[in-house]
């Protein structure tokens, strides 16, 4: 389809990135049609589905890219005459990376994109992302000499150098061909200002991770250090109209909060929220930069930004006034940042549904649909990541109870408070696993009017009492702080098959959890609860299903007890033991499908499945 005469049409490079995927958003937003050039069919599908998961109905065209080509785009500028707009969100973004390699990547595309503007016919703008700290050059300058190259690349370093000769570059060629253009140099981009979403994991977010993970010994810096922020939908809401702003053509913009925290209280603030340990010593930047990089484990490019320098924010104030675009808040912006890739684990899980919630004051984690009356309670000493194949097998929600996991809190002590909030305004199906299903029969026999259904999985108060091991603290705590996947896997159902499931538990008792791990096992030693949770059990007068495996069994005492009652049945996975979610995840789908009082239903497809009645 051939895009009208007068239409605005967008064609987005570097669609794929965290900034061209939200610029795509704004643009379409204003009304825009948009290509998005990518460099396979398989990163333009990716896009699309992206974009649609994120709201957006309207159909985007994709063209391949290949800035090694001399065609740039198959067919050239001929191939698009109706582009009216072009946004270069293209490059490399990666400290330590070698002149060459920099160069090749950030002025290369900036050459070869020039020229294939200057073939469009109604092209009437040319936006290209800088940077905060390389925009403004000289295009005076340009060509620069081997001399003073080899003297930019020195100082600054590959990544860079080739941003600060790229912004020359580009305005050089710019006037050179007569193309309006527009330089925005944005400051550290972060995820979204309402969902904290980014896919960024360099830069400000390794910083974050380092927090969490316990290993900043120091913040660097002083009230001076400025590294300023700017979230991702701010930026690309504000490409989308300096695209169209005719006062715009021609100048550079430095986008970025002038309300930053300084970089040692920003860090401080976020580990605060995040529940980490706060770094109690400061490290000043004259310091930082005479450490040798195995002391401070910084790429020597990184240590530039830390700077007290301030920027002509101005201009981009003003037209961003001029369009109604309001800065977000950087400490609420930068807290819903940390918590999504927190959440997240920093890159290494998967996008799908995985949030913080505040439940009765405790920070919980939570994955899964949001809205699932099925809620999902873990045991130990694992997480709720290992119960995400079984949870979107059903619909259900998980979360990590009180100070396991990436929740926070101390253990059951928080119960009380927390319980309540988290089941939600409709009756819930509980799923309870290991002390999950202590919380679950807690939960019933507190608040038996919100409670639909029981599923109790391993519920060790009904089966025999552990060994007197678990009640050593010490050791227990010891154990699993310095277990690994494979042992730990070895550990809870006999074989390393579910070593992968484990890493990211293996993570959480690492970073902190242990301990309260370790407490709670030794609390469900505790003979006096035990016997309370059987008799809260035996209150519940809604529906029950007892879920064990056949290595794993109830104690005879329970099945005396429970067997015969009415709303209860017994259900026994063949070959399974204390933690089935690892090892019959298929099953355990099955079985959960349907909610608990259902007999008739499922008695057919638990033959089908080693469940036994």
């Amino acid at each position: 389809m051939t895009p009208r005469e007068d239409s605005r049409h967008a064609l987005v490079f570097g669609a794929s990135g965290l900034i061209g995927r939200h610029l795509i958003l704004s643009l379409a937003a204003s009304g825009a049609r948009v290509t998005a050039a990518v460099r396979s069919a398989d990163s333009g599908a990716r896009i699309e589905r992206w974009l649609t998961s994120h709201g957006l109905s309207q159909p985007i065209s994709t063209v391949i890219v290949d800035f090694n080509s001399p065609e740039l785009l198959p067919g050239g500028p001929a191939a698009v005459p109706f582009v009216t707009e072009i946004h270069n969100c293209a490059g490399s973004f990666r400290f330590g990376m070698p002149a060459e390699e920099a160069r090749r990547a950030n002025v290369g595309i900036v050459e070869t994109l020039i020229d294939f503007a200057a073939g469009l016919p109604r092209l009437q703008r040319i936006v290209h992302i800088s940077g905060y700290r390389v925009g403004g050059q000289d295009p005076a300058l340009v060509p620069w000499s081997e001399e003073h190259r080899a003297a930019v690349y020195r100082d600054l370093g590959g990544y860079e150098g080739s941003k600060v000769e790229s912004d020359a570059i580009f305005q050089a060629l710019a006037h050179a061909r007569g193309i309006p253009w527009t330089i925005v140099n944005p400051a550290t981009v972060i995820g979204d200002s309402v969902t904290g979403e980014s896919e960024q994991h360099v830069g400000l977010a390794s910083s974050v991770e380092e927090l969490w993970n316990g290993t900043v010994a120091a913040l660097p810096g002083d009230e001076t250090t400025f590294v300023p922020i700017v979230t991702v939908d701010h930026l690309a809401a504000f490409m989308a109209v300096a695209a169209i702003d005719e006062a715009a053509v021609g100048r550079s913009y430095w986008v970025l909060d002038d309300a930053t925290p300084p970089l040692p209280d920003m860090l401080a603030h976020l580990a605060h929220h995040l529940g980490a340990k706060v770094p109690r010593l400061r490290i000043p930047v004259a310091a930082i930069k005479r450490l040798p990089r195995r002391i401070t484990r910084a790429d020597p490019e990184t240590i530039g930004f830390l700077s007290a320098d301030r920027y002509p924010t101005a201009p981009a104030v003003e037209l961003a006034g001029r369009h109604g675009l309001k800065m977000p808040d950087a400490r609420v912006s930068l807290e819903r940042w940390a918590d999504y890739l927190t959440a997240h684990r920093f890159g290494s899980a998967g996008a799908d549904a995985r949030r913080f919630v505040d439940a009765g004051g405790v920070r919980t984690f939570q994955l899964g649909a949001p809205e699932s009356s099925r809620l999902v309670l873990p045991g130990l000493p694992i997480n709720a990541d290992s119960w995400s194949d079984v949870a979107g097998g059903i619909g259900a929600r998980v979360v990590d109870l009180p100070g396991l996991g990436l929740s926070g809190g101390a253990g059951v002590e928080d119960w009380d408070l927390w319980l309540p909030a988290i089941l939600g305004d409709e009756p819930a199906d509980l799923i309870g696993h290991s002390i999950g299903a202590a919380a679950a029969v807690v939960a019933a026999n507190r608040m038996p009017e919100r409670i639909a259904s029981l599923t109790l999985i391993a519920p060790f108060f009904l089966q025999s009492p552990s060994g007197a091991a678990t009640r050593l603290t010490p050791l227990v705590r010891a154990y699993l702080r310095h277990t690994d996947p494979g042992r730990l896997s070895r550990q809870l159902t006999g074989s390393d098959a579910s070593a992968a499931a484990l890493e990211s538990s293996i993570r959480d008792l690492r970073r902190g959890s242990a301990p309260r791990a370790a407490a709670q096992l030794a609390r469900a030693g505790s003979k006096k609860w035990r016997a309370e949770l059987r008799a809260a059990l035996a209150r519940f007068s809604g529906p029950v299903r007892i879920v064990t495996g056949s290595e794993d069994p109830l104690d005879p005492r329970a099945i005396e007890q429970f067997g015969p009652l009415p709303q209860v049945e017994l259900i026994t996975l063949e070959r399974a033991g204390h933690h089935p979610q690892l090892t019959h995840s298929d099953a355990l789908v099955t079985l959960l499908g349907d909610r608990p009082g259902r007999r008739d239903e499922v008695g057919s497809i638990a033959g089908r499945d080693g469940l036994r009645r």
